[in-house]
């Protein structure tokens, strides 16, 4: 049997029914330190992709600061914290991909850093 794994750009492309805003539960009210009634978008991994090409050469962004530019274009309290670094992350394997394919129009994924700077 062989493997069938997508690849990364595919994975990117992917909207998986996204973006979209939901209430916040209890649960997520506790792990996120916001309230029941405020909302949530899980964005689509093209549009954190799309975000992190906009940064400029020389300068960096953090996955709060695309959280909170997420929240704002969707009208959201907040953006998810756990979606949004994963589509980062895969973000990051697509421009990966592109780069050993010999493609110039990838993503500066090196200019996009976590919470702590790292």
């Amino acid at each position: 049997m062989l493997n069938m794994r997508r690849s990364w750009q595919e994975e990117l492309r992917d909207s998986r029914g996204m973006p979209k805003v939901v209430e916040i539960t209890p649960k997520m009210a506790g792990k996120w330190g916001t309230k029941v009634g405020d909302t949530v978008v899980i964005p689509a991994p093209i549009e954190v992709d799309e975000i992190m090409r906009m940064v400029p050469k020389g300068k960096l962004i953090t996955i709060n600061y695309i959280r909170e530019i997420l929240a704002k274009r969707h009208k959201a309290t907040i953006g998810c914290p756990i979606t949004t670094g994963i589509f980062a992350a895969i973000a990051a394997c697509a421009a990966g991909e592109m780069i050993r394919e010999g493609k110039r129009n990838f993503t500066p994924y090196w200019r996009t850093l976590k919470q702590g700077g790292d």
